[in-house]
């Protein structure tokens, strides 16, 4: 709650050392523009946000991720984002006549929620005719081969910190934990562990899980940049302590941001 004006206005940016979003709950456009709006708000106080809005914004919305992880060089699956039907059955019928599958996801969501995966042009039609009765944007994205695994990378204050392979449950190519995938530590290879770096750079993110899909020739793929990750599963699989990395990492920054304000102070 916000409250400005009159003989109760509360909103005293120093209450805070540093604010740590870990999550923005689902809801209606108002609810979501308000919550972001009030971290750039408190940003704008001087107060360190960790991760900021602006990287939150970028890394929730997957075609601004993807556009970003383009520009900065790293290899992202040939994906369309696109308004209309028709141009979305072009691009997925591209994708689809070398024998291959498309996945249509939705612009925000997590989790594997939302996503369709076809291989038959009828059965995409009847997933793009559905969301464009939604007034969707249609993200079409060519599917990666990749026998149901891939890598969650964990980037904090520019560094891995850890790393797991995922594996889908059988029946499902869906990787996530949170839906019934396992995981197990390993050592990235140092190009993933650069791509998950340079990755959470291009988003603006202080710290972030990045995930990597390597197909079955052995071509790896950045897929996803998530903001405000989970770390429950990472964490049990390695034995690292994110929790505590992350608490570093914010102690670090309100210690900088009180040396740059003393040094306003007396400049």
């Amino acid at each position: 709650m916000a409250r400005f004006g009159g003989s109760n206005d509360s909103n005293d940016p120093n209450d805070f050392d540093v604010v740590l979003p870990r999550i923005i709950p689902n809801g209606s456009l108002d609810q979501i523009i308000f919550r972001v709006d009030a971290l750039h708000w408190i940003e704008d106080q001087g107060i360190p946000v960790i991760n900021s809005p602006r990287a939150i914004e970028r890394s929730v919305d997957k075609f601004y991720t993807t556009a970003l992880l383009s520009q900065a060089g790293l290899p992202v699956p040939e994906t369309v984002v696109c308004e209309r039907a028709d141009d979305a059955m072009t691009a997925i019928g591209g994708m689809l006549a070398d024998g291959g599958e498309v996945i249509i996801k939705p612009i925000f969501g997590s989790m594997g929620h939302g996503l369709v995966r076809v291989g038959d042009a009828e059965l995409a039609w009847r997933a793009v005719r559905a969301l464009e009765q939604m007034r969707s944007v249609f993200y079409i994205q060519r599917a990666i081969d990749h026998g149901g695994r891939d890598v969650r990378l964990f980037v904090i204050g520019g560094q891995v910190v850890g790393a797991i392979e995922r594996t889908a449950p059988a029946g499902d190519w869906r990787t996530n934990v949170a839906r019934g995938g396992t995981a197990q530590p390993i050592e990235a290879p140092f190009e993933w562990r650069d791509y998950a770096i340079k990755a959470t750079r291009a988003v603006g993110a202080d710290y972030a899980g990045v995930d990597i899909l390597e197909s079955r020739t052995g071509e790896p793929f950045v897929l996803e940049v998530n903001g405000i990750p989970g770390w429950q599963g990472l964490q049990a699989a390695t034995g690292v302590d994110v929790a505590a990395a992350i608490v570093e990492l914010v102690e670090s920054r309100v210690a900088t941001h009180r040396g740059l304000a003393g040094e306003r102070v007396h400049a």
